[in-house]
């Protein structure tokens, strides 16, 4: 009973510090981890066996954080930005459309916290251009930035987490969330298009001003962002030929990162020094927060009821599952919820013998994905994004946040049910 109580209090005072933002999320998990190792819910063994367990998850995030680093020292990504608003001759509407592509393709296959923060600054920059408002550029970038993660394997952290506890593979999440994205995004631009379309008006004048942007000024290191983009597709290619040569993603990441490196001749203290540490050890210490969740049998008893609930009937358990975890994920953060709740779909999936139990993996992701665009405590890109914005004048509160996403979030999360149960039930 002390170890059911004292875990459920750790776990409670860990999630309270996140979402009050009163301490770090690294040192909020890292603390609760230990706090329940202290209390003697498991052991200095248990907690190394947690960690090691999912080393793929923390080498193959290490390994692209090296080579989306140096591919932002290009510039590319600016210059990326800066010739959409040229090709579209400043029409903000077209504008807004070209840059969520961008960031929904580039978090598909980078780590969209990466990819949002260095959208995000364009994106206001253009907007402040044209002398708009940057909170519809900003806001529809965090909605595609989501979205485009439940595209791929690699797309999102949560994806990595329902990857590695479902031993689902790179081309299993392009084949079977990808469709869902596409959808989801043609949702976005056609809300935005009638929320914001008619305030999205600029003089001729304006857009003259952006047609004189000269992109090339953005391109800092052409040689680096030929071997960088040389690297990046050998990577890319390298997952998706996975299932044939099964080298894993962890092993393909960082080979492409310590050759990128290597290449570039930079030294180990300036690359190590761009890897965010801080994600890592929220991860280390969310790991070992879940296997204390799972020691005090609260996943046990979560799992138990859930079936008690859908009786058996798989079709509601799916169901329930996507509901489920997009509602938690606007509380605690999609990483933290798919790292809980992969667990009970461990549990329940012994209770469906006869079915493809595949679906609940699937209803997990988008419930994940899609459901951190509810609230700005659903991913840690939309905390990122807020901030860069707020930096920038662009004040983007929790109740303004809430009212365009959890629009964005109920619509997407709609047809992925749907998809859901005539593709997989």
């Amino acid at each position: 009973m002390f170890s059911l109580i004292a875990g459920l209090v750790i776990f409670i005072l860990v999630f309270y510090s996140i979402i009050t933002e009163k301490i770090p999320g690294a040192w909020a998990t890292m603390i609760g981890g230990l706090a329940m190792a202290m209390v003697g819910i498991f052991n200095e063994e248990q907690a190394f066996e947690a960690v090691a367990s999912r080393l793929e998850i923390l080498f193959l995030l290490i390994g692209m954080m090296i080579i989306v680093h140096l591919i932002s020292e290009t510039g590319i990504f600016q210059w990326f930005a800066i010739t959409l608003a040229k090709f579209v001759r400043g029409e903000p509407f077209l504008l807004i459309v070209l840059l969520a592509i961008v960031t929904a393709v580039c978090s598909a296959f980078l780590d969209n916290v990466t990819t949002i923060l260095l959208m995000a600054p364009i994106s206001i920059l253009l907007a402040s251009e044209l002398k708009l408002d940057p909170f519809p550029f900003v806001i529809t970038e965090i909605m595609a930035a989501n979205i485009g993660g439940a595209a791929t394997l690699i797309g999102d952290p949560t994806q990595l987490i329902i990857g590695h506890e479902s031993k689902l593979g790179f081309n299993d999440f392009l084949l079977n969330t990808s469709p869902v994205a596409i959808i989801s995004m043609v949702i976005l631009i056609v809300n935005v298009y009638f929320i914001y379309g008619k305030d999205l008006h600029v003089s001729t004048e304006l857009k003259a001003r952006i047609m004189e942007m000269n992109p090339a000024r953005s391109l800092k290191n052409k040689t680096l962002l030929k071997e960088a983009g040389i690297i990046f597709s050998l990577v890319i290619i390298g997952f998706i030929l996975n299932n044939f040569i099964n080298k894993g993603l962890a092993i393909i990441a960082l080979t492409g990162a310590i050759s990128l490196v290597i290449i570039t001749k930079r030294k180990p203290e300036d690359i190590f020094k761009h890897v965010e540490w801080d994600t890592l050890f929220f991860f280390i210490g969310l790991f070992m927060l879940v296997l204390g969740i799972e020691k005090i049998g609260l996943i046990d008893t979560i799992g138990a009821k859930l079936i008690q609930i859908t009786q058996g009937d798989f079709k509601l358990a799916t169901i329930s599952i996507l509901s489920i975890s997009a509602i938690f994920t606007s509380v605690i953060g999609n990483v933290a919820n798919a790292a809980t709740v992969s667990k009970i779909i461990n549990v329940m999936t012994h209770e469906f013998p006869n079915v493809n139990t595949h679906a609940f993996w699937w209803a997990l992701s988008f419930g994940s994905c899609l459901g951190g665009n509810i609230s700005i405590l659903g991913s840690a890109t939309n905390v990122v994004a807020v901030g860069v914005a707020n930096k920038s004048g662009c004040k983007i509160g929790f109740v303004k946040f809430l009212k365009f996403g959890l629009l964005i979030a109920i619509q997407t999360l709609i047809v992925a049910g749907i998809y859901i149960y005539f593709r997989y039930l």
